[in-house]
């Protein structure tokens, strides 16, 4: 793999996700820009990883075994493209991802995926704290509607943009698909 380009870090692209079941979300251009970014990182032959959350419990989608555990078709890991399983939203946590892109060298990582407020941004926050350059392509994740603490429903826009907010704070630079294309070309 060449390391011209940061590598592609993309978290939870798996069926249950795409389920109806899983709430009102935002976004619905996000799977097409994953995909704009997948198919560049593969042209170039640069560094791709996929995240998998597989849970410990039993009736959750993300179970060993469900259907909703699988990758979505579009984003099926080809070989030479790394796995990461994890049974907590942090990719980093239990699954080995810091010590394999520190043994390759990879200090820059571009994060796509969702769910923006859980999963992408525990890791994307840890991945910063380790030292990692973070790119975050916003427009390349979504989140879920939610009830925040207050009692007040907050719509999956609302959500996203606010861990967006947290992120670009402190802990990546927060880019558009096209913009990382772009510059990628």
């Amino acid at each position: 793999m060449h390391n011209d380009l940061p590598a592609l870090l993309i978290i939870d692209m798996q069926r249950c996700m795409a389920s109806p079941a899983a709430g009102a979300r935002n976004n619905p251009h996000a799977e097409t820009n994953i995909a704009a970014l997948l198919d560049l990182w593969r042209a170039r032959g640069s560094t791709v990883i996929h995240v998998r959350h597989i849970s410990r419990a039993p009736a959750s989608g993300f179970a060993p075994g469900q259907p909703g555990a699988l990758f979505q078709p579009a984003f099926e890991p080809r070989d030479g493209e790394h796995v990461v399983e994890k049974n907590v939203p942090d990719a980093f946590i239990h699954s080995g991802l810091e010590r394999w892109l520190r043994v390759r060298g990879i200090g820059r990582l571009v994060v796509a995926g969702v769910s923006t407020n859980i999963s992408v941004e525990c890791s994307v926050r840890t991945a910063a704290n380790l030292g990692f350059g973070v790119t975050l392509a916003g427009d390349a994740c979504y989140a879920y509607a939610q009830t925040d603490y207050a009692g007040v429903q907050r719509s999956a826009a609302e959500v996203h943009a606010m861990s967006l907010a947290n992120l670009a704070a402190e802990y990546a630079t927060i880019a558009t698909t096209e913009a990382l294309l772009q510059r990628t070309k």
